[in-house]
Formats: structure tokens, C-alpha cells, sequence
């Protein structure tokens, strides 16, 4: 069995890295009915690339922690957290666009070119390229997909210590059987998605 290949930096070498600082930006949060959204970019230093990068979702929690933390040393690194509020403002597509541009302007360097993961590009001060599947395909978006996710699945569980009852430290506000129960059970908290249909359902059930 042909083993999937693993993210390397053609695409960032295409945007003239490393001369140039190009930044990969991912998303952690488009699905989840409760929870904020988050959106990282990282630049990479070339000297100095962590062992293992790769999509998030293919990583332990462990990994991913020991990568957030040699990430976090070793590159530039942007997060932008957008809350509940502000998605249910403008609808999950523009909110993920909107935190990927907040993203890339938390950076502490501008970067000369941008690759995003997904079909759609924030408006940024820099050229960007979409990427489809760009957290499996370049190493710079597959850093971004980490800091984002380990990101946002601290929050949750930080969520978690004040609302114990929906699972969020283990289901990360994703729609699960017992997260679904607990919101019959208990309702919604301001931590929901007012804007997402099952929540929408029960605020307003005869609606």
C-alpha cells in the first residue's frame, strides 16, 4: 500500500520562500455548534523546521501539542479568535474568512504571499493562493492547522470547567450524540452557535 505523501514546501518555494516570507493559514472550528472559531498563520524559518509536520487531524493530541509548542519557538506565528458572536454576525463562510485575514495581520512580519487552506481566499495586503487539502500538502499550512486546533481545543476545554454538562473537553463543541442530548437536557449556553440550525431548534422550536 502506497504511503500518502506527507506536506513539503513546494508551494511555499513557488512563492519565493525562503527569500521572500510567505505564511500558511488554516482554521480550526468551521463545524462545531458551540465554541469560537480560530485561524492561525505561521511562517516558517527554514533553518529551524519542527520534525513531523503534517495536518492536524493526522496528528495525536500529544504530538500536536509537542509540535504547537515547537512551532511556537521556532516560527512567526499569527491567531485570530473569532467568538460566537461574530459568527453568527456573518455566517461561518465570511467569519472563517474574516479570522484567517485577522489571522495574517496578528503576524508579527508581513509576509510577501499567503497560501490558504480551502477554495476561498480572505482579502489580505499580500497575493494568496487557495489550497484544497493544503494542510496535507504544505508544510506552512500544516503548522497553521496545529496552532489552530490545539489553539481552540484548549478553549474548550477551558469551556468545559464552566459548563460541564455538554462534553466539550472531549467533543470540542462538535455535534455529537451526548453534546445533542445535553442541549435537550439543558439548553443552550452563550457559548452556542445561535446562527447554526440545531441550535436555531431549540431556541425556537415552533419556528
Amino acid at each position: 500500500m502506497k504511503q500518502a505523501a506527507l506536506p513539503d514546501l513546494t508551494f511555499e518555494t513557488e512563492a519565493g520562500f525562503p527569500a521572500l516570507p510567505v505564511a500558511g493559514v488554516d482554521e480550526a472550528g468551521r463545524g462545531p455548534l458551540a465554541g469560537p472559531l480560530v485561524a492561525a498563520a505561521v511562517i516558517l524559518d527554514p533553518a529551524r523546521l519542527p520534525d513531523g509536520l503534517n495536518d492536524s487531524k493526522k496528528l495525536t493530541e500529544k504530538r500536536r501539542e509537542f509540535l504547537f509548542e515547537a512551532i511556537s519557538a521556532s516560527a512567526h506565528v499569527g491567531v485570530c479568535i473569532l467568538p460566537v458572536e461574530e459568527i453568527d454576525r456573518l455566517n461561518i463562510h465570511h467569519a472563517t474568512l474574516a479570522a484567517m485575514k485577522g489571522a495574517v495581520e496578528a503576524l508579527p512580519l508581513a509576509p510577501a504571499h499567503a497560501l490558504i487552506d480551502g477554495k476561498f481566499v480572505p482579502r489580505l495586503a499580500c497575493p494568496a493562493t487557495p489550497l484544497i487539502g493544503g494542510d496535507g500538502r504544505a508544510l506552512s499550512i500544516a503548522a497553521a492547522s496545529i496552532i489552530a486546533k490545539v489553539t481552540r481545543d484548549r478553549i474548550m476545554a477551558e469551556l468545559d470547567l464552566t459548563f460541564p454538562d455538554y462534553g466539550w473537553a472531549a467533543n470540542k463543541g462538535y455535534g455529537t450524540a451526548a453534546h445533542k442530548s445535553a442541549l435537550t437536557r439543558f439548553g443552550a449556553t452563550p457559548h452556542h452557535r445561535r446562527s447554526f440550525a440545531p441550535i436555531r431548534k431549540i431556541l425556537s422550536p415552533h419556528s
